[in-house]
Protein backbone atom coordinates (compact mmCIF):
# COMPACT_ATOMS: atom_id res chain seq x y z
CA UNK A 1 0.00 0.00 0.00
CA UNK A 2 1.10 3.46 -0.77
CA UNK A 3 0.14 6.26 1.55
CA UNK A 4 0.12 9.32 -0.84
CA UNK A 5 -3.01 11.13 -0.85
CA UNK A 6 -4.39 8.34 0.89
CA UNK A 7 -6.60 9.04 4.22
CA UNK A 8 -5.75 7.65 7.46
CA UNK A 9 -6.68 7.91 11.04
CA UNK A 10 -4.44 6.98 13.60
CA UNK A 11 -5.56 6.60 17.64
CA UNK A 12 -3.37 7.04 20.58
CA UNK A 13 -2.08 9.80 18.81
CA UNK A 14 -1.21 12.19 21.43
CA UNK A 15 1.90 10.95 22.18
CA UNK A 16 4.08 7.73 21.60
CA UNK A 17 4.10 5.24 19.41
CA UNK A 18 0.26 6.97 17.66
CA UNK A 19 2.29 10.56 17.52
CA UNK A 20 5.01 9.03 15.39
CA UNK A 21 3.18 6.72 13.24
CA UNK A 22 0.93 10.14 12.15
CA UNK A 23 4.22 11.90 11.36
CA UNK A 24 5.41 8.80 9.53
CA UNK A 25 2.19 9.04 7.48
CA UNK A 26 2.10 12.25 6.76
CA UNK A 27 5.66 12.61 5.65
CA UNK A 28 4.49 9.66 3.29
CA UNK A 29 1.96 12.15 1.98
CA UNK A 30 -1.40 10.98 4.01
CA UNK A 31 -3.65 13.22 4.82
CA UNK A 32 -4.32 12.04 8.74
CA UNK A 33 -6.80 12.31 11.32
CA UNK A 34 -5.63 11.98 15.19
CA UNK A 35 -7.66 10.89 17.94
CA UNK A 36 -6.68 10.59 22.01
CA UNK A 37 -8.49 10.10 24.94
CA UNK A 38 -6.31 13.26 26.29
CA UNK A 39 -7.98 16.31 24.19
CA UNK A 40 -5.41 18.79 25.71
CA UNK A 41 -2.10 16.75 24.84
CA UNK A 42 -4.18 15.47 21.70
CA UNK A 43 -4.36 19.35 20.47
CA UNK A 44 -0.86 20.04 21.80
CA UNK A 45 0.22 17.59 18.96
CA UNK A 46 -2.50 18.27 16.17
CA UNK A 47 -0.86 22.00 16.10
CA UNK A 48 2.62 20.83 16.27
CA UNK A 49 1.89 18.53 13.02
CA UNK A 50 -0.14 21.36 11.47
CA UNK A 51 3.10 23.49 11.66
CA UNK A 52 4.80 21.14 9.83
CA UNK A 53 2.40 19.89 7.77
CA UNK A 54 -0.64 21.98 7.12
CA UNK A 55 -4.03 21.17 6.39
CA UNK A 56 -3.44 17.24 6.43
CA UNK A 57 -4.02 17.07 9.58
CA UNK A 58 -7.36 17.15 11.61
CA UNK A 59 -8.19 15.64 15.27
CA UNK A 60 -10.82 14.90 17.25
CA UNK A 61 -10.69 13.91 21.11
CA UNK A 62 -12.38 10.69 22.23
CA UNK A 63 -12.89 6.93 23.65
CA UNK A 64 -10.89 4.87 20.87
CA UNK A 65 -13.16 1.67 22.12
CA UNK A 66 -16.56 4.08 22.19
CA UNK A 67 -18.16 3.11 18.66
CA UNK A 68 -19.72 6.80 18.33
CA UNK A 69 -16.20 8.29 18.48
CA UNK A 70 -14.70 6.00 16.22
CA UNK A 71 -17.88 6.74 13.54
CA UNK A 72 -17.36 10.24 14.40
CA UNK A 73 -13.71 9.61 13.26
CA UNK A 74 -14.55 8.50 10.36
CA UNK A 75 -17.23 11.03 9.69
CA UNK A 76 -14.79 13.74 9.79
CA UNK A 77 -12.20 12.03 8.24
CA UNK A 78 -14.50 11.57 5.10
CA UNK A 79 -15.30 14.99 5.04
CA UNK A 80 -12.38 16.69 5.45
CA UNK A 81 -9.87 14.41 3.34
CA UNK A 82 -11.95 11.11 1.91
CA UNK A 83 -12.79 7.98 2.45
CA UNK A 84 -10.32 6.08 5.35
CA UNK A 85 -8.44 3.91 3.78
CA UNK A 86 -5.91 3.20 6.88
CA UNK A 87 -7.26 2.81 10.16
CA UNK A 88 -3.89 2.51 12.83
CA UNK A 89 -5.96 0.95 16.24
CA UNK A 90 -2.92 1.91 18.15
CA UNK A 91 -4.64 3.19 21.38
CA UNK A 92 -3.33 1.12 24.38
CA UNK A 93 -3.29 0.75 28.45
CA UNK A 94 -1.58 -1.30 30.85
CA UNK A 95 -3.88 -1.79 33.93
CA UNK A 96 -3.03 -4.16 35.99
CA UNK A 97 -0.78 -6.22 38.02
CA UNK A 98 -0.97 -9.84 39.31
CA UNK A 99 -4.24 -11.78 40.15
CA UNK A 100 -4.74 -8.33 42.18
CA UNK A 101 -5.41 -7.29 39.17
CA UNK A 102 -8.94 -5.80 39.85
CA UNK A 103 -12.58 -6.12 37.82
CA UNK A 104 -12.11 -2.18 36.30
CA UNK A 105 -8.44 -3.35 35.40
CA UNK A 106 -9.80 -6.26 33.28
CA UNK A 107 -12.44 -4.48 31.83
CA UNK A 108 -10.15 -1.21 30.88
CA UNK A 109 -7.61 -3.66 29.23
CA UNK A 110 -9.93 -5.72 27.11
CA UNK A 111 -12.06 -2.29 26.25
CA UNK A 112 -9.31 -0.63 24.94
CA UNK A 113 -6.49 -3.43 23.95
CA UNK A 114 -8.94 -5.46 22.08
CA UNK A 115 -12.52 -4.15 21.70
CA UNK A 116 -11.26 -0.63 20.19
CA UNK A 117 -9.95 -2.95 17.07
CA UNK A 118 -13.21 -4.83 17.03
CA UNK A 119 -15.58 -2.36 17.17
CA UNK A 120 -13.28 0.13 14.27
CA UNK A 121 -13.56 -3.22 12.22
CA UNK A 122 -17.09 -3.54 12.25
CA UNK A 123 -17.60 0.20 10.96
CA UNK A 124 -14.71 0.11 8.14
CA UNK A 125 -14.50 -3.17 6.92
CA UNK A 126 -17.74 -3.57 5.53
CA UNK A 127 -16.64 -0.17 3.30
CA UNK A 128 -13.73 -1.41 2.36
CA UNK A 129 -14.93 -4.87 1.48
CA UNK A 130 -17.07 -2.89 -1.11
CA UNK A 131 -14.54 -0.58 -2.12
CA UNK A 132 -12.34 -3.26 -2.56
CA UNK A 133 -9.36 -1.67 -0.38
CA UNK A 134 -8.65 -1.07 3.15
CA UNK A 135 -5.93 -1.61 5.55
CA UNK A 136 -6.10 -2.30 9.34
CA UNK A 137 -2.86 -1.81 11.28
CA UNK A 138 -3.51 -2.98 14.77
CA UNK A 139 -0.61 -2.18 17.65
CA UNK A 140 -0.52 -5.49 19.82
CA UNK A 141 2.45 -6.05 21.29
CA UNK A 142 5.30 -8.65 21.97
CA UNK A 143 3.32 -9.78 24.98
CA UNK A 144 0.51 -11.04 22.21
CA UNK A 145 3.46 -13.72 21.07
CA UNK A 146 5.10 -14.23 24.09
CA UNK A 147 3.96 -13.14 27.37
CA UNK A 148 4.08 -10.48 29.63
CA UNK A 149 5.99 -10.50 33.23
CA UNK A 150 4.27 -9.33 35.68
CA UNK A 151 0.57 -8.18 34.05
CA UNK A 152 -1.79 -10.98 33.13
CA UNK A 153 -4.24 -8.22 32.07
CA UNK A 154 -1.50 -6.82 28.80
CA UNK A 155 -0.35 -10.36 28.45
CA UNK A 156 -3.82 -11.48 27.69
CA UNK A 157 -5.77 -8.36 26.15
CA UNK A 158 -2.35 -7.95 23.55
CA UNK A 159 -3.19 -12.36 22.60
CA UNK A 160 -6.16 -11.41 21.78
CA UNK A 161 -5.42 -8.33 19.61
CA UNK A 162 -3.41 -10.19 17.64
CA UNK A 163 -5.58 -13.58 17.66
CA UNK A 164 -8.54 -11.06 16.41
CA UNK A 165 -6.17 -9.61 13.67
CA UNK A 166 -5.29 -12.76 12.65
CA UNK A 167 -8.96 -13.73 12.23
CA UNK A 168 -9.79 -10.22 10.53
CA UNK A 169 -6.63 -11.33 7.72
CA UNK A 170 -8.10 -14.92 7.18
CA UNK A 171 -11.57 -13.65 6.68
CA UNK A 172 -11.23 -10.69 4.24
CA UNK A 173 -7.59 -11.07 3.17
CA UNK A 174 -9.01 -12.12 -0.40
CA UNK A 175 -11.71 -9.37 -0.13
CA UNK A 176 -9.20 -6.28 -0.35
CA UNK A 177 -8.67 -6.10 3.42
CA UNK A 178 -4.87 -5.81 4.26
CA UNK A 179 -3.69 -6.32 7.86
CA UNK A 180 -0.89 -5.71 9.77
CA UNK A 181 -0.18 -6.35 13.52
CA UNK A 182 2.58 -4.60 15.03
CA UNK A 183 3.59 -6.61 18.02
CA UNK A 184 7.33 -4.54 19.57
CA UNK A 185 8.84 -4.95 22.59
CA UNK A 186 10.39 -2.19 24.71
CA UNK A 187 9.80 1.46 23.39
CA UNK A 188 10.19 4.16 24.64
CA UNK A 189 6.99 5.59 25.57
CA UNK A 190 4.87 6.88 28.28
CA UNK A 191 3.14 3.56 28.70
CA UNK A 192 6.71 1.80 29.15
CA UNK A 193 7.72 4.55 31.78
CA UNK A 194 4.58 4.44 34.04
CA UNK A 195 5.27 0.98 35.02
CA UNK A 196 7.97 2.57 37.86
CA UNK A 197 11.93 1.90 36.96
CA UNK A 198 12.00 -0.58 39.60
CA UNK A 199 8.45 -2.95 38.54
CA UNK A 200 9.26 -6.28 37.55
CA UNK A 201 6.88 -5.79 34.56
CA UNK A 202 9.21 -2.47 33.26
CA UNK A 203 12.67 -4.80 34.08
CA UNK A 204 11.01 -7.45 32.08
CA UNK A 205 10.86 -5.44 28.90
CA UNK A 206 13.70 -3.41 29.03
CA UNK A 207 16.19 -6.17 29.94
CA UNK A 208 14.60 -7.80 27.20
CA UNK A 209 16.00 -5.98 24.05
CA UNK A 210 17.33 -2.59 23.23
CA UNK A 211 14.15 -0.06 24.23
CA UNK A 212 13.54 1.44 20.74
CA UNK A 213 12.50 5.50 19.81
CA UNK A 214 9.22 5.61 18.50
CA UNK A 215 10.49 7.23 15.04
CA UNK A 216 12.53 3.68 15.12
CA UNK A 217 9.37 2.02 14.99
CA UNK A 218 7.26 4.22 12.90
CA UNK A 219 9.90 3.36 10.30
CA UNK A 220 9.34 -0.31 10.44
CA UNK A 221 5.49 0.31 10.63
CA UNK A 222 6.07 1.85 7.53
CA UNK A 223 8.16 -0.84 5.59
CA UNK A 224 5.66 -3.26 6.62
CA UNK A 225 3.11 -1.49 5.19
CA UNK A 226 4.73 -0.96 2.06
CA UNK A 227 5.13 -4.79 2.06
CA UNK A 228 1.45 -5.37 3.15
CA UNK A 229 3.29 -7.49 6.21
CA UNK A 230 0.79 -9.14 9.00
CA UNK A 231 3.64 -9.53 11.44
CA UNK A 232 5.69 -6.24 11.78
CA UNK A 233 8.08 -6.90 14.17
CA UNK A 234 10.36 -3.78 15.44
CA UNK A 235 12.86 -5.90 17.63
CA UNK A 236 13.74 -8.87 14.94
CA UNK A 237 14.79 -11.36 17.66
CA UNK A 238 11.32 -11.19 18.64
CA UNK A 239 11.03 -13.61 16.13
CA UNK A 240 13.36 -16.22 17.25
CA UNK A 241 11.58 -16.38 21.05
CA UNK A 242 8.39 -16.68 19.36
CA UNK A 243 9.98 -19.97 17.51
CA UNK A 244 11.48 -21.01 20.62
CA UNK A 245 7.63 -21.20 22.49
CA UNK A 246 6.12 -22.43 20.06
CA UNK A 247 8.90 -25.55 19.11
CA UNK A 248 9.27 -26.47 22.93
CA UNK A 249 6.09 -25.11 25.09
CA UNK A 250 7.38 -26.45 28.58
CA UNK A 251 10.98 -25.04 28.00
CA UNK A 252 9.93 -21.88 27.33
CA UNK A 253 7.98 -21.84 30.32
CA UNK A 254 10.50 -23.12 32.55
CA UNK A 255 12.89 -20.69 30.86
CA UNK A 256 10.58 -17.76 30.99
CA UNK A 257 10.22 -19.17 35.20
CA UNK A 258 13.43 -18.83 35.74
CA UNK A 259 14.05 -14.94 33.85
CA UNK A 260 11.11 -13.99 36.28
CA UNK A 261 12.60 -15.22 39.64
CA UNK A 262 15.84 -13.16 38.01
CA UNK A 263 14.26 -10.10 38.19
CA UNK A 264 12.75 -10.98 41.42
CA UNK A 265 16.03 -11.44 42.76
CA UNK A 266 17.65 -8.23 41.41
CA UNK A 267 14.73 -6.49 43.01
CA UNK A 268 15.37 -7.39 46.14
CA UNK A 269 19.28 -6.65 46.29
Amino acid sequence: MKLKDSTAIVTGAAGGIGAALARRFLTEGARVVITDLDASRLHTQAERLRGRYGQRVAELAGNAADTQVIEALVELAETRFGPVELYAANAGVGAGRGLESSEDDWHLSLEVNLMAHVRAAKVLVPQWVERGRGYFLSTASAAGLLTQIGSPTYAASKHAAVAFSEWLSVTYGDRGVRVSCLCPMGVDTDLLRSGGHDSVQMRAVTTAGRVLTTDEVAEVVMAGIDAERFLILPHAEVLDMWRQKTTDYDRWLRGMRRYQQTLLDDQKD
